[in-house]
C-alpha cells in the first residue's frame, strides 16, 4: 500500500510539472487522498469485481493494474491512450480488463449506473461487489440519492466510498453538506460509517468489513472518508481565492504518506535503506513513463469520430 500511495503522489506530482511546461492541458489532483483510495482498492478483484471511480481517483486505479505510463499517455492524450485513445479528459478512467467503467463529465452520474451493475451481479447470483466513489459535493446531487435508494431497497452488493475532501472546487463543506453524510445510510436502511481518510489502515479496515458484508449478500455500505485535498480543485483553478495558506499547511502535516511512513518505521517494517529504495524505483518508473508519453504519437486527426457513432447499421 505504502508503495501505490507513493506511486500515486509522484504521478501526480510530475503532471503539475508537465502543465506548468505546457505539455499538459490538464490535471486534476489526487494528493492528500491517496490513503482513501489505496485502502479501499486493496479489497477489489480487479477484473472481476466492477469499479464507478470518480475523476480524483489516480490511487484506485494504480492499485487496479493501471501503470504510470497508462497515466501518462491519457495526461498528455497520446494514441496508446488506454483509455479513450487520447480523446477523454485525463482522470476519465476507463478499462475492459479491469472493470472500470468511464466516466462523465457530469458529478455523481456514476452512482446510479454502479447500482445497476451491483444489481445484474445479484440476478445473476455472483459474488462480485461494485465500488462506487464520488466526493462530499456529489453527495448533494439527486443521482446519488436515488443511487442510495436503490441499493437499499434491492440490499445491492455496493460500496459507496465519498471521499469528503472538504471542498467543492471553491465551495467549503459547511456550505454544501448539511449533517453528516455517513448517517444518511440509515434513512436508506444500511450502514454508514465514518472514517479518518488519511489513515490508509482505518480505511482499509472499514473497506474491508463492507465488502464482506456485499460479496455475504447483506447489502450495501456507505463509507465517508475524511480526508483533504492538497492542492487547487484542478490546474485551472486558483485556490488562493477561497482558503487560507495557513489551512493548507496545517492539512500538510497530516498528509497521508509521512504518515504511514512513520507508522512502518516505527513498527519495524520499513527502514530508512527500503524507504530510499522504493522512492527511488517509483521516481524511476514516472520519469520512464513521462519520457515514453512525451515522445509517444498523437492520435490520427482522421480517426476523431471512431467510437462516437456505430458502424455498419
Amino acid at each position: 500500500m505504502y508503495r501505490l500511495m507513493l506511486l500515486a503522489r509522484r504521478v501526480d506530482e510530475r503532471s503539475w510539472i508537465l502543465n506548468r511546461q505546457g505539455k499538459a492541458a490538464f490535471v486534476i489532483s489526487c494528493q492528500g487522498q491517496e490513503a482513501a483510495q489505496v485502502g479501499a482498492a486493496m479489497h477489489l478483484r480487479p477484473g472481476y469485481d466492477y469499479v464507478y471511480p470518480y475523476y480524483r481517483d489516480h490511487g484506485i486505479v494504480l492499485t487496479l493494474g493501471m501503470t504510470a505510463r497508462d497515466e501518462m499517455l491519457a495526461l498528455l492524450a497520446r494514441e496508446e491512450d488506454p483509455n479513450s485513445g487520447g480523446r477523454q479528459m485525463p482522470g476519465h478512467f476507463s478499462s475492459r480488463e479491469l472493470n472500470i467503467v468511464t466516466a462523465s463529465a457530469p458529478i455523481a452520474v456514476q452512482f446510479p449506473q454502479a447500482v445497476g451493475s451491483a444489481l445484474a451481479f445479484k440476478m445473476r447470483g455472483e459474488d462480485g461487489v461494485v465500488l462506487a466513489c464520488g466526493g462530499e459535493a456529489s453527495t448533494s446531487e439527486g443521482d446519488w440519492h436515488e443511487a442510495m435508494n436503490f441499493a437499499g431497497v434491492h440490499g445491492l452488493p455496493v460500496v459507496f466510498l465519498i471521499q469528503n475532501n472538504h471542498y467543492a472546487i471553491s465551495v467549503p463543506e459547511p456550505l454544501q453538506v448539511a449533517g453528516s453524510i455517513a448517517r444518511r445510510a440509515e434513512g436508506y436502511g444500511f450502514p454508514g460509517v465514518e472514517v479518518d481518510g488519511n489513515d490508509v489502515l482505518a480505511v482499509y479496515e472499514a473497506a474491508g468489513e463492507a465488502f464482506a458484508r456485499a460479496r455475504k449478500g447483506e447489502g450495501p455500505t456507505l463509507i465517508e472518508a475524511k480526508t483533504y485535498r492538497l492542492t487547487a480543485h484542478s490546474s485551472d483553478d486558483d485556490d488562493r481565492r477561497y482558503r487560507e495558506r495557513e489551512e493548507v499547511e496545517q492539512w500538510r502535516l497530516k498528509d497521508p504518506i509521512p504518515r504511514f511512513e512513520r507508522y512502518l518505521m516505527e513498527n519495524g517494517v520499513l527502514d530508512e535503506a527500503a524507504r530510499d529504495r522504493i522512492d527511488a524505483e517509483v521516481r524511476e518508473e514516472v520519469r520512464e513513463a513521462s519520457e515514453y508519453a512525451e515522445n509517444a504519437p498523437v492520435a490520427d486527426p482522421d480517426s476523431v469520430l471512431e467510437g462516437v457513432y456505430a458502424e455498419g447499421v
